[in-house]
C-alpha cells in the first residue's frame, strides 16, 4: 500500500477537548455512533498494520495490548481484521469488565478463534512474546496522568520487547494536548491517529515515542470542523490513511 504524505502544517491539529466536541457532534447531530467510528478506525489500523509488516500479515504474530475504554475497542476490531487477513493474534486486556462499546466488541471477538490473555497472563505473554508487532490501544487521548496498575506493567513489558510497536492515536503515556511524556510511556515505531492530528503528537519531545505518524480516516465530515471553526482540506481524497510528514515545532516528524 503506497501512502500519500502529507505536510503536518497544512493540516489543523486538536486538542483533547476539541476531539471530544468532534466526538460528541458526531453522534449527536450527525447521528454517526461511536461504533461506526471505531470500526473505521479497527479497519484502517489493521491495513497499517499490514504495511509495515511488508504487504502480508499471514502466518506472523501480532499482539494487541486494548484498555477497557473506546481505543480499546478500536484494537479489537483491528484484531478482527487481522484475523481474516490470516494473521496469528493474540488480545491482551486488564479483565472482561467492559462498559458500553467495548464489552460489544469482546462479546463479537470472543466468538473468534482469537487468542486472549487476561490480567496478569497478558503481561507474561509479552515477557515470553516473540513476534512481528505490538499494538497499543491502550487509553488513546483520554489518558489523564500517568499509566498505572496493569496498563503500566504492560507498558513496562512492552518497551523490553524487540517487535515493531504501532500505536493507535496516541501513545499511551503522552499527553495529546500538552505532548508531555511521562515516566512511563509506549514508545512507538509508528503512531496511527484518528480524524486529525493531536497537538501533543507533534510537539519536538514527542517524536521519540510517536515514531512515524499516520493520519487515519474515520468518517468526520467537513461541515463538522467548519462549526468549531477549522478548516480542514480534502486530506482523504486519495485514501483512508496518508503519512504527515513536515518540520513542526521545532522538530521533524519522521
Amino acid at each position: 500500500m503506497r501512502l500519500t504524505s502529507v505536510k503536518a502544517a497544512e493540516i489543523p491539529a486538536l486538542t483533547t477537548e476539541q476531539m471530544r466536541e468532534v466526538d460528541r457532534l458526531m453522534v449527536e447531530k450527525y447521528g454517526v455512533q461511536i461504533i461506526q467510528m471505531m470500526e473505521n478506525a479497527g479497519r484502517n489500523l489493521a491495513s497499517l498494520i499490514r504495511m509495515r509488516l511488508g504487504g502480508s500479515v499471514a502466518g506472523t504474530s501480532v499482539a494487541i495490548a486494548v484498555g477497557g475504554g473506546n481505543n480499546g475497542g478500536g484494537g479489537m476490531v483491528a484484531a478482527r481484521h487481522l484475523y481474516n487477513m490470516g494473521c496469528d493474534v493474540t488480545v491482551l486486556v486488564k479483565s472482561e469488565n467492559l462498559t458500553d462499546v467495548p464489552k460489544l466488541q469482546w462479546n463479537i471477538l470472543r466468538q473468534f478463534p482469537v487468542k486472549k490473555r487476561i490480567g496478569h497472563r497478558a503481561v507474561n505473554f509479552i515477557e515470553d512474546f516473540s513476534g512481528a508487532a505490538i499494538v497499543d490501544s491502550l487509553i488513546g487521548y483520554g489518558l489523564r496522568g500517568a499509566p498505572r496498575g496493569w496498563t503500566r506493567e504492560i507498558i513496562d513489558t512492552v518497551s523490553k520487547n524487540n517487535a515493531i510497536v504501532v500505536a493507535l492515536d496516541v501513545p499511551t503515556g503522552l499527553d495529546s494536548t500538552t505532548g508531555e511524556v511521562y515516566d512511563t510511556c509506549i514508545r512507538a515505531d509508528s503512531t496511527m491517529t484518528l480524524a486529525l492530528p493531536k497537538t501533543g503528537l507533534l510537539k519536538a519531545g514527542a517524536q521519540s515515542v510517536v515514531g512515524r505518524l499516520y493520519l487515519a480516516d474515520i468518517g468526520v465530515p467537513d461541515i463538522l470542523y467548519q462549526e468549531i471553526d477549522l478548516e480542514v482540506p480534502q486530506i482523504f481524497n486519495s485514501g483512508e490513511i496518508i503519512r504527515l510528514d513536515d518540520d513542526y515545532e521545532g522538530g521533524h516528524v519522521t
